[in-house]
């Protein structure tokens, strides 16, 4: 009688997260025996065994992950600080403690970093000033001549891969349309309880952003794209050690976008009138109001923290820069997928609706 062959095992670091979730269940779907790394132990989706860690402690990693033994491993996870020098120690140490902690399995093949677009744009506290390339960026631009805890991120990975011998690549995603509940960066959630509360008292539905956000052409990462590539770049030779731009592949402006996004919710619309009016601002205080919309709606979360992320919406709308991505050098190594962007957010909108997670 022949054994049944155990399944590949993956390890997805940030497994909770709009991108983590996804791709553990893509990875699931496929067969693979998927481990989900996150500081709260949650699980992740059905199939995806839950492993509880902090990447800040090298010890505590070393114990979770002891007797694991996987092929792939994603690192889909940052925690945001206050300064870019404490952003570089504290997710630079991140990944150079889950290599660490797999080193002795030594059964690692290929792993994938995702990271974004601060590579060409600078880190929070210089974002888009100095000298950037040209759009739409490509990858083989030089880094700037600034801190970024993606490059001190990047030469972890790089260095591990040297000395442990798996291949690796690097996702530079832009703003990520997806599935997540309590993620940092969400802005399809965040427009979404945005224009909730917009209906509830009645408030027109404001782009918070700028007059170039408002106007230029802009392109956005599905979630499902990135799970995607980040599955084919490990699975074929022309994607490993090499970093990938990974956006959608079309273009809108949110001028186009807005009105349709307002539209689906009900609501009534303002585009840019001059200047820009962050979410941070108009939506303080606010809490109490999206606690009665859950309660009237049956809605699983009534906590707008762990919803809406007003920051950083407020910083993707309100740059005063165009940001476009080129795509060409994945398209040639092979992946040619797209997703069409307003599909992509309407589908997660939906998707939020039928989790009762928006009304």
């Amino acid at each position: 009688m022949t054994a049944t062959a155990r399944p590949r095992q993956a390890l997805v670091v940030g497994a909770t997260g709009i991108v983590g979730q996804n791709l553990a269940e893509r990875l699931t779907a496929q067969g693979w025996e998927v481990h989900g790394l996150s500081r709260s132990g949650r699980a992740p989706g059905a199939g995806v065994h839950p492993v509880q860690a902090d990447l800040a402690d090298p010890a505590g990693l070393a114990t979770a992950l002891a007797g694991l033994t996987p092929e792939l491993v994603a690192i889909t996870a940052w925690t945001r600080q206050a300064t870019e020098a404490e952003n570089i120690a504290v997710n630079g140490a991140a990944v150079r403690n889950v290599l660490q902690a797999l080193e002795p399995a030594g059964s690692v093949r290929h792993a994938a970093l995702m990271t974004g677009l601060k590579h060409y744009l600078g880190p929070f506290e210089a974002y888009a000033q100095g000298e950037m390339p040209d759009t739409p960026f490509h990858e083989d631009e030089p880094r700037l001549d600034a801190p970024n805890f993606y490059y001190a991120q990047e030469d972890e990975l790089f260095a591990a891969a040297a000395r442990a011998g798996f291949t690796w690549s690097v996702h530079r995603s832009h703003t990520v349309f997806g599935f997540a509940v309590g993620n940092a960066m969400n802005m399809v959630l965040t427009l979404s309880a945005y224009a909730a509360i917009c209906k509830k008292t009645g408030r027109p539905f404001v782009f918070p952003g700028s007059s170039t956000q408002w106007n230029s052409v802009t392109d956005v990462t599905d979630a499902d794209l990135l799970a995607d590539q980040i599955l084919w770049a490990a699975a074929t030779e022309a994607g490993h050690d090499q970093a990938f731009n990974t956006v959608n592949g079309d273009v809108f402006r949110w001028r186009w976008l807005w009105p349709q996004i307002a539209a689906h919710f009900g609501v009534e619309w303002e585009g840019h009138e001059g200047r820009v009016r962050p979410l941070t601002e108009s939506m303080a205080g606010t809490e109490d109001v999206w606690a009665e919309i859950a309660a009237e709606h049956g809605l699983v979360e009534p906590d707008l923290g762990r919803i809406a992320s007003w920051w950083h919406t407020d910083s993707d709308l309100g740059r005063e820069i165009e940001v476009l991505t080129d795509m060409n050098k994945s398209r040639k190594a092979g992946f040619t997928e797209s997703r069409d962007s307003r599909d992509s957010f309407f589908r997660y909108v939906e998707r939020y609706r039928a989790a009762r997670i928006i009304p």
